[in-house]
């Protein structure tokens, strides 16, 4: 018997997948260096269409040709050695599928070099954590288009289904496009996640409220506009207890939020386009900051908080609440998209940002009911330049912009931090802004470096410098 698919790389993810190919009727040949994993697997695999095999030469030969091939196995050095390994025994026509985390720029390098042996890659985005692997997660592929055919049908089979039944995978453009549009997946996440986290602590801090209560709010949030994974999650966190005390979970939890670098990239990225990003950035800083938990204390201790006591209405300020995070997700959203769009324009990978909305709809960890809002507005508009330009977002912003801006000036006057939901205010102020101060800043850029302006009465990409000394 020759297997379908082969996958390398025996984790969690890995052998989650496998079981999600093997349940929609494809066999499946595995491997992994690590003799716990692969017994892991043989246990897990017993009495399917399903086999563990202890080399790379062993897997080609379990394989039918062209021979496709899954890695599973951690981002950068590990990916290089498994394809050192696997791209001398295999043949032109051959495919290597990459499933983690990897940088776009590496996937690019990769798909050139395989290319040049006519051996076919994908970089795959895979989103939706270990139970997305195993009951539909949300494929992002991209790289060979020749590639696309052999696994279409298999990644439409194991991938999650929107409420329409759409599979939530979706060719996304050659080179590194697939792990690019991952990357601004979990910078999304960061901004998203950041604001829940904000919104959670404005109710605990400022509101006293206790866990059930607020696991209550989040509850009815998820039944509404703000239907979403996290938003569901979040409920369900704040509804547990921990054993040992019988106190919220949550309150068990150390303050120090870790990262694997997605988030980071997702920031770099808007920087090397020139496209702002601010609020999945303060989101990135926000993990920074709150590692520096020693210093914090300390900090807390020598400088005061302001002293103001919350007064306003409670349940009137938690709707508030509720629409400033609304505002601040859209915000959120759209300098990501606005990054794809940058993105795209320099790299040539006709991006359907209409199909990535709609390819995030199920089976991912941002999977949000407003994304059918977002197809909706790039299938009408592939052009549009702004997500908050679209009228049904531009309609909602305006709608919130006082309860939005209610919060945080309350979290200002209060000492409450609120990075991501600041910032996200502060983008859709500058973005709506006809004027900016930047006509100050480039006088300062000249006046100090002789670097030169633009006249508002001269044709845009004619460049004057003024002599501000001799002019004093």
């Amino acid at each position: 018997m020759k297997f379908q698919i082969g996958l390398v790389g025996l984790g969690v993810m890995g052998r989650n997948l496998a079981l999600n190919m093997e349940r929609n009727g494809f066999s499946v040949c595995a491997f992994d260096i690590d003799e716990q994993q692969r017994q892991k697997a043989q246990e897990a695999f017993s009495n399917k269409k399903m086999s563990v095999v202890t080399s790379f030469n062993d897997l080609l030969f379990a394989l039918e040709r062209p021979r496709k091939i899954m890695m599973m196995v951690p981002a950068g050095k590990a990916v290089d050695a498994v394809i050192d390994a696997l791209s001398p025994l295999l043949q032109s026509g051959d495919l290597l599928i990459d499933g983690g985390n990897s940088y776009f720029l590496d996937t690019e390098r990769r798909y050139k070099q395989l290319k040049g042996k006519g051996i076919l890659y994908i970089g795959t985005g895979v989103s939706g954590g270990e139970e997305g692997a195993l009951h539909g997660p949300s494929l992002m592929p991209g790289g060979n288009p020749q590639a696309w055919p052999l696994i279409e049908d298999l990644f439409s089979a194991i991938a999650a289904k929107t409420e329409d039944g759409a599979p939530c995978a979706a060719w996304i453009g050659e080179g590194g496009a697939g792990h690019f549009v991952k990357m601004v997946h979990n910078g999304i996440e960061y901004g998203d996640m950041q604001m829940i986290c904000e919104s959670y602590f404005l109710m605990k801090q400022l509101l006293q409220m206790p866990a059930q209560e607020m696991s209550a709010v989040f509850q009815k949030w998820n039944q509404g506009e703000l239907d979403s994974y996290l938003i569901q999650i979040t409920a369900d966190i704040l509804s547990k207890t921990n054993p040992e005390t019988g106190q919220p979970m949550v309150d068990v939890i150390l303050d120090t939020a870790g990262q694997k670098g997605t988030g980071k990239w997702t920031s770099q990225a808007a920087l090397d386009f020139g496209v702002p990003a601010p609020t999945i950035a303060e989101a990135v800083f926000a993990r920074f900051i709150s590692a520096l938990k020693e210093e914090r204390v300390q900090a807390s201790k020598v400088i005061n908080s302001p002293q103001f006591q919350f007064k306003d209405d409670k349940k009137q300020f938690i709707d508030s609440l509720e629409q400033a995070l609304y505002a601040s997700k859209i915000c959120s959203y759209a300098q990501g998209f606005q990054l794809m769009k940058a993105a795209n324009d320099e790299f040539n990978w006709n991006l359907n940002l209409a199909n990535i909305a709609q390819i995030w709809q199920g089976g991912c960890i941002i999977r949000a009911k407003f994304l059918i809002k977002i197809k909706q507005a790039f299938s009408e508009n592939s052009n549009l330049d702004n997500l908050m330009l679209a009228s049904y977002f531009r309609e909602a912003l305006q709608k919130r912009q006082t309860a939005w801006r209610k919060v945080v000036s309350t979290a200002a006057l209060t000492g409450m931090p609120t990075p991501a939901l600041s910032s996200a205010l502060a983008y859709f102020d500058s973005y709506r802004s006809a004027q900016l101060p930047a006509n100050l800043l480039q006088a300062q850029r000249d006046y100090f470096g002789a670097h030169t302006f633009e006249r508002i009465d001269r044709p845009r990409g004619q460049f004057f410098h003024f002599d501000w000394q001799q002019n004093s």
